[in-house]
């Protein structure tokens, strides 16, 4: 699937998740895939436990983050 295909599964409401960007407005935000990813979960592991989500969905939250990433000044990350 091309970028912009992807990056189409990526939905900003204001009504779901506080218009934190989830994916396809199953009220999974982007960062919580994101933040599974980190901890060492497997996109297999993911996909299993959430059962409506899919491949191409992983692959557009990484997508959504390289293009965030992509900005021109990152001052200080906290967490």
């Amino acid at each position: 699937m091309e970028k912009a295909g992807l990056l189409k599964r990526i939905t900003i409401d204001p009504a779901i998740c506080h218009g934190k960007p989830t994916i396809r407005g199953l009220r999974y935000p982007v960062e919580t895939i994101l933040e599974l990813l980190a901890s060492d979960m497997t996109q297999e592991e993911i996909l299993n436990d959430y059962e409506d989500l899919e491949a191409e969905d992983m692959k557009a939250c990484l997508l959504f983050a390289a293009q965030l990433a992509k900005v021109n000044n990152i001052s200080r990350l906290v967490a």
